[in-house]
């Protein structure tokens, strides 16, 4: 469930900055009774942008498949794994 606050609670910057630690979700922020700004950790965005970056990468994969650009065996991708780190 999301965390809805109105702009004023902005002045109390502690206050937001807990909320968002102990929930570990971002914080909505509202101007006007819109939601105007969203505020979260360190923590929750970067695992965020880890699976945005996830997402974009099985996109950019599942085209490949659909172009029929090859696969690799699992045998393939962890022998140039080696090859690459054994170096």
């Amino acid at each position: 469930m999301p965390i809805i606050r109105p702009m004023a609670d902005l002045r109390d910057v502690g206050k937001i900055s807990k909320l968002c630690y102990q929930s570990n979700e971002p914080v909505i922020i509202t101007k006007n009774g819109k939601e105007h700004l969203v505020v979260m950790n360190v923590n929750a965005y970067e695992t965020q942008m880890g699976l945005l970056d996830v997402y974009r990468k099985l996109g950019a994969a599942e085209k490949q498949i659909e172009e029929g650009v090859p696969l690799l065996s699992g045998d393939e991708v962890f022998g140039h794994l080696r090859e690459k780190h054994e170096k």
